[in-house]
C-alpha cells in the first residue's frame, strides 16, 4: 500500500525552526530598543516630589500658596 516516509516532516522543521527563530530575535530587539519604554520609565525614576510639584505648579494645577506650603514640607523632611 502506502509507504509513508517522514522525511517531508523533517524537511519542514528544517525550513520552518531558523524563521520561527530569527523572528523571536527579532521581536526581542525590537522590545529592548524601544525607546519610549526606556524614556518613561528613566522619567519615572528620576523624577523627585520636588520635580513633580514644581511640574504641576507650572501647569497650574496648584496655587501659589499651596506650593509654597508643600515645598516648606518636602524641604523639612
Amino acid at each position: 500500500m502506502f509507504h509513508n516516509n517522514d522525511w517531508g516532516m523533517h524537511m519542514m522543521w528544517i525550513f520552518w525552526l531558523p524563521i520561527f527563530i530569527l523572528a523571536i530575535v527579532f521581536i526581542l530587539a525590537l522590545l529592548r530598543n524601544n525607546k519610549f519604554f526606556d524614556k518613561q520609565n528613566k522619567n519615572m525614576e528620576r523624577e523627585s516630589p520636588l520635580d513633580i510639584l514644581k511640574r504641576r505648579y507650572a501647569n497650574g494645577e496648584i496655587s501659589t500658596e499651596e506650593f509654597e506650603e508643600r515645598r516648606n514640607k518636602l524641604k523639612s523632611l
